[in-house]
């Protein structure tokens, strides 16, 4: 009878150990204030995390850290320098062993005037950056990067995660290794590399320029020349009325469809070594015409649009 209520006191005991709440870290958060007047830089340097940077009237840049990890300076070093022009956040990991970053989540959530310029560089996250003026430098190994209404000049570049862009005021260059690549109404020139997804583009007013080996481009509204190749999909291009500056158009894993204004100068220079090419535009042909290749003027000719496919047809025609 003493054995059995023994047992029986360590069944209640082990049952109440199990019903105990079990008490969860609490999350990290860190607030700092930072002095910058509008028109100075704002940096962020930072070994990990995602991040989320806007711009606002008024003076000052506000950050708010936070992670799912209490012990988060624990594994980081943190450090903030301000100044009325020149505002720093860097953020270096502690630990180098392959274990740090287990169950880690970190997170930046910057506001900035509105006229600054920024530059952010994080290890492994998403990138946001939206309602600012001035230039942006963006950079991760690990995430997108998302791009609203920024009123300069774009460089934006990942490893591992696509782009978006829409309300690009200045040039913008944008490189990714690990996705696709979307961009709409940029005011100045873009450049858009991909080695791993589709680009498409809508409303460029600059020269274009687009390169994947992994997918379809798709562009419309370019009201420039436009430069484009993949290894890896078909390309659409329609040019906007009144464009009249040409291209390079090539893709060696699909078919070409071109559109352009009837009304421009323009020489044609078109070629489909696997497929069949048919151009609804009025040109003047140029030399022999064969079914794989055509040259000729539009409107007496200008500068030149070079059509290429080497796995599929060809279609030009008029908007």
């Amino acid at each position: 009878m003493l054995e059995r209520n023994g047992w029986l006191r360590l069944a209640v005991l082990a049952l109440a150990m199990f019903a105990w709440p079990v008490v969860s870290r609490a999350d990290y958060r860190k607030e700092r204030d930072l002095r910058l007047e509008p028109g100075g830089r704002f940096v962020l340097d930072a070994s990990a995390g995602s991040v989320t940077i806007r711009g606002s009237a008024g003076s000052g840049a506000h950050v708010v850290i936070t992670s799912s990890r209490d012990d988060l300076e624990n594994l980081f070093d943190f450090n903030f320098e301000e100044g009325a022009f020149s505002a720093r956040v860097t953020a270096r990991r502690r630990s180098y062993s392959w274990t740090w970053f287990r169950g880690l989540s970190l997170h930046f959530d910057i506001r900035v005037p509105e006229e600054t310029r920024v530059e952010v560089k994080t290890g492994g996250g998403s990138i946001e950056a939206t309602d600012l003026r001035r230039a942006a430098d963006l950079e991760t190994s690990g995430g997108s990067i998302r791009v609203a209404d920024l009123g300069s000049e774009l460089r934006a570049h990942t490893s591992g995660g696509s782009i978006h862009l829409q309300n690009v005021s200045g040039n913008a260059r944008v490189e990714t290794s690990g996705g696709g690549i979307e961009a709409e109404a940029v005011g100045g020139s873009l450049e858009a590399r991909t080695s791993g997804g589709s680009i498409q583009i809508r409303d460029v007013k600059g020269a274009l320029l687009a390169r994947t080996s992994g997918g379809s481009i798709r562009i419309e509204g370019a009201r420039a020349k436009v430069d484009a190749h993949t290894s890896g999909g078909s390309v659409q291009v329609v040019f906007s009325k009144g464009n009249a500056h040409g291209g390079d158009i090539e893709t060696s894993g699909g078919g070409v469809r071109v559109a352009v204004d009837p009304s421009v100068n323009l020489d044609v220079d078109a070629s489909a070594s696997g497929g069949s090419i048919k151009c609804d535009l009025p040109i003047t042909i140029s030399g022999s015409i064969s079914g794989s290749h055509v040259y000729g003027k539009l409107n007496g000719g200008g500068e030149t649009l070079h059509v290429r496919s080497s796995a599929g047809p060809v279609r030009i025609e008029a908007l």
